[in-house]
């Protein structure tokens, strides 16, 4: 499977180590980036990139997934789900990775490289990679619903504004 990763200068000893891990699992691992330690630098661009490759790859039919990080992985969170067709969920633990896949379909996993060891960090990323999407009809209407709205602005059948 292919990976897209990116981080901040905040996740760049854990993009190494998850390179190499992910490469070690037989993955293609695409990195977006920062290549080197900047502490000035900008997260957005990079989870931007790496949340428009996982849909553009998705869109394509190759399977793919993607990780984003910093500090907190919030604002990493924040900036992959600005693209169209992203499902970037933060990941804390175990069940939310696992739910991350089963019950929304997300195509990328936004983690803390400040909140966790990197042995946890591989943990979470990996239960998520494994994880499918349950395609159970609830869930699978809801990820529906997410993407009408983000295309038309309404879920039909469902009041949308205040």
């Amino acid at each position: 499977m292919r990976i897209h990763i990116a981080t901040d200068h905040a996740g760049l000893e854990l993009s190494a180590d998850l390179s190499r891990h992910l490469a070690a699992a037989g993955h293609d691992v695409v990195d977006h980036g920062p290549t080197s330690y900047d502490a000035l630098d900008d997260y957005p661009s990079f989870c931007i990139n790496a949340a428009l490759a996982v849909v553009a790859d998705q869109s394509a039919g190759i399977e793919c997934l993607g990780v984003v990080f910093g500090g907190s992985g919030n604002g990493e969170q924040i900036a992959a789900n600005k693209v169209t067709g992203a499902r970037a969920a933060l990941v804390w633990n175990e069940s939310t990775a696992l739910l991350a896949r089963q019950h929304n379909d997300a195509n990328l996993i936004s983690i803390g490289a400040r909140q966790h060891s990197i042995d946890e960090a591989k943990h979470f990323i990996d239960v998520f990679i494994a994880e499918p999407f349950s395609g159970e009809p609830r869930h699978a209407r809801r990820v529906d619903q997410l993407a009408e709205f983000e295309s038309t602005g309404l879920i039909a059948g469902h009041e949308i504004g205040f």
